[in-house]
């Protein structure tokens, strides 16, 4: 047959590159950490409500052994160091030993040094973890990072005791989170960058109706239960949230890579232009919706 004649085969599509992604996540967040640090009160107060949810719903007490999966900077692990007292412990885990640098002496300045401890660990690392060794095990807008997101909940089910429980704090859809979402699709337009392919985690990964519980119930856990917690981004004004997403995501910054200076700055422009729409009198308050999700073990 004449090659030229030969029915033409469709491309292959490109397949996701996990160990690229994670490369490339710790890079970002070794760089970001200063930032994301900085910004620890504002983070505080935008996912507290969520954190609490997410205690509650977790049982974390007096005495329990926790374990905070992709901790970062660990606000949120002083926090639950703080409900288990002198008789509990949290072990911080991230993959970027930069936030960990800052989760312990944070730690030791709030008197806590004995109950927290800091490892670097890849979240889908978490069976090199003693076995049936947390009574809780936590992860607060991390899960929806990992690339398998079944082995991090493997990980996480092997580490819980019998009975302990897995909670996740995880974004909800695009359309309830325009703070963060509006950015994210200005950007990839501008960039011209494809769909995410098959695979590929982010930040609304888990957040449309029955996935997250459905990921838990495939990790193998029980008494699944789900929560809506309203988590408006509430600053002075947009050019401060843009400041925010500006210094301490990473991810958007990736994304513009092959953008040139000049570009990259019309982008920021355009974003501060965009989400102006939800400033207020009393300021900005950017549409965010969190999910709070816990199972048994």
């Amino acid at each position: 047959m004449n090659p030229v004649l030969q029915p033409s085969r469709p491309a292959t599509p490109a397949a996701f590159d996990a160990e690229k992604f994670k490369t490339t996540t710790r890079a970002q967040w070794q760089s970001a950490a200063d930032a994301w640090h900085r910004w620890g009160p504002f983070i505080g107060r935008w996912l507290g409500d969520a954190t609490e949810a997410m205690f509650e719903m977790a049982r974390v007490g007096p005495g329990c052994r926790v374990l905070d999966v992709a901790a970062g900077a660990g606000e949120q692990s002083l926090a639950a160091a703080r409900r288990v007292g002198a008789g509990g412990h949290v072990l911080c885990t991230d993959i970027a030993p930069a936030l960990l640098a800052h989760a312990q002496r944070d730690a030791q300045a709030a008197g806590l040094g004995r109950i927290v401890a800091t490892r670097e660990l890849d979240g889908e690392a978490l069976a090199t973890l003693p076995a049936a060794s947390f009574d809780v095990v936590i992860s607060r807008v991390g899960l929806i990072y990992f690339p398998d997101q079944q082995r991090a909940l493997a990980g996480m089910r092997h580490a819980l005791k019998p009975g302990g429980r897995v909670a996740a704090i995880v974004y909800s859809t695009p359309d309830r989170n325009g703070f963060f979402s509006i950015p994210v699709s200005i950007i990839r337009e501008r960039a011209r960058l494809p769909p995410p392919l098959p695979g590929q985690p982010g930040p609304f990964s888990l957040g449309g109706d029955g996935v997250l519980e459905a990921a838990f119930a495939k990790a193998g856990f029980k008494d699944i239960s789900v929560r809506r917690i309203p988590s408006p981004a509430t600053l002075p004004s947009a050019a401060e949230c843009v400041r925010f997403e500006r210094e301490s995501f990473g991810a958007l910054h990736q994304m513009m890579s092959a953008l040139d200076e000049p570009q990259r700055a019309q982008v920021w422009h355009d974003i501060e232009v965009a989400l102006a729409s939800f400033e207020t009198r009393d300021g900005f308050v950017g549409p965010c919706e969190m999910l709070v999700g816990v199972g048994v073990a």
